[in-house]
């Protein structure tokens, strides 16, 4: 029996690398998809700060119980989203479902203007319950996809090499050419790099018959015998539709597999077709699409 309510903070960027600890023993093979230290490190590209600035948490006994992502520099009139983790012992806490449920489209306890309008939950009947009880509605549909890493994977077809430190332009160049808003900078690059989720990361760049880098991915472990997540992955824009994209998947499977992941997941919007067909290619299986939460406007 727990002494106390649900107790809100923004963390301070000292209290990160325990928080990453927390958000990684979440991760079960099993469980829905839901925010990863992936998240976190990919966001550390604009360093420690903004991560902290991103992170909403709830604890119980001192004890995290919930992690929120949020995107604190939301434009004017867009919603804000939050990304949410639970730790799986309070999946069907109804207190801290009706604490998460109250406090994240309240302006004055989420820190943000106008609160948040939509949130990712796939995790939590509790929570979920409770978003359905209070009129939050289905919004755009997630599609999870899950390869298990127990056997071999197969050759990918394409030269790999993993980005080193002091030399991520091929990666950097691959990102930029396939995002056509990507900011990502070899500055950028070396300030994920230094951050603690990148200690169980790594980039990947494939190059083709021509040594040019085509395709490239970031992986990230949550640790062995837990699920890892393979986010960003993209394929160079002068050279698509050459079956790169599958390739370099496989290239990251391969890598989760050698840091002792249990399985590989990734989400992508059910609409984007192309992408889900790409990771089914992959020896990824999709799972059941999973609407997000939006807040009803009255």
């Amino acid at each position: 029996m727990t002494s106390e309510s649900p107790a809100l903070h923004e963390p301070t960027v000292s209290e990160l690398p325990d928080l990453l600890h927390a958000l990684a023993s979440w991760q079960h093979d099993g469980l829905p998809v839901q925010l990863h230290p992936a998240d976190l490190g990919w966001q550390w590209r604009f360093g420690a700060e903004q991560v902290a600035r991103s992170m909403r948490v709830w604890s119980i006994d001192s004890t995290p119980a919930a992690i929120a992502f949020v995107d604190a520099d939301v434009p004017e009139g867009e919603a804000a989203v939050a990304r949410m983790a639970m730790a799986p012992d309070f999946a069907v806490d109804e207190r801290l479902a009706r604490a998460l449920v109250h406090d994240l489209p309240a302006p004055q306890r989420i820190g943000l203007p106008g609160g948040i309008s939509i949130i990712e939950a796939r995790f939590g009947d509790a929570f979920r319950a409770e978003l359905t009880a209070q009129g939050w509605i289905a919004d755009e549909p997630w599609t999870p996809l899950r390869r298990a890493l127990s056997r071999e994977v197969e050759p990918c077809g394409l030269r790999i090499e993993t980005v080193e430190p002091g030399k991520p332009d091929a990666r950097v160049e691959v990102e930029t050419a396939a995002f056509e808003n990507s900011t990502f900078t070899v500055e950028r690059w070396h300030t994920m790099a230094q951050g603690p989720a990148y200690a169980n990361a790594r980039c990947l760049v494939g190059y083709d018959e021509n040594d040019a880098a085509v395709a490239a991915i970031t992986v990230w472990s949550a640790g062995p015998g837990r699920p890892g997540v393979i986010e960003p992955m993209g394929v160079h824009r002068d050279h698509r539709g050459r079956g790169h994209g599958r390739a370099i998947t496989v290239a990251g499977a391969a890598a989760l597999r050698e840091m002792g992941a249990s399985s590989a997941l990734v989400a992508t919007p059910a609409s984007n077709e192309a992408g889900v067909a790409t990771y089914v290619s992959a020896g990824f299986e999709a799972g059941t699409p999973v609407p997000d939460f939006v807040r009803p406007t009255n």
